[in-house]
């Protein structure tokens, strides 16, 4: 699976700015609303079903990335977004360190398979300290859209 597979381009964040896990959820899955990835009257119930993950153990997986993810009842399709902390921000990583990339994932109830490769592809991808750097260093969605082709394109070697 690629990332161009289930990457919402739209809700890309290059400057987040809230400051706390609950916050920082919420300010990511409001882009996938706007990108229309997500219906305004679902909002609430998804921010419910990450936090709700969230709480059998951070998905601040350490080195500055946190991959928040949930299955729903009301997607059809899995999808995610990219979002980038210049700052940090507290995610209770398992390290202890800010996150500054984050990789949000959203997935139907019934493909957890699609879930899971999506999962191995970002987690695969963030190994690569060149692409994370790279990612990092993003100020432009257009930026990080070009990285994540580059992965895809398997231009970075993991």
């Amino acid at each position: 699976m690629k990332f161009a597979d289930f990457i919402c381009q739209k809700a890309i964040i290059t400057d987040l700015e809230a400051e706390g896990k609950p916050e920082v959820i919420r300010q990511v899955v409001s882009a996938l609303v706007s990108a229309g990835k997500i219906e305004e009257q679902e909002f609430d119930g998804i921010i419910e079903a990450i936090l709700k993950r969230e709480e059998l153990g951070s998905t601040g997986i350490g080195r500055g990335v946190a991959v928040p993810h949930t299955k729903h009842s009301t997607v059809e399709k899995l999808f995610g977004t990219v979002a980038i902390s210049p700052g940090g921000v507290d995610f209770e990583s398992l390290d202890g360190e800010k996150v500054h990339l984050l990789f949000l994932l959203i997935s139907p109830l019934d493909r957890p398979g699609d879930h899971l490769r999506a999962l191995e592809n970002i987690s695969r991808q963030l190994r690569d300290d060149t692409f994370c750097r790279f990612l990092k260093q993003s100020t432009t969605p257009g930026d990080v859209w070009q990285l994540l082709e580059e992965a895809d394109d398997n231009q970075f070697a993991s």
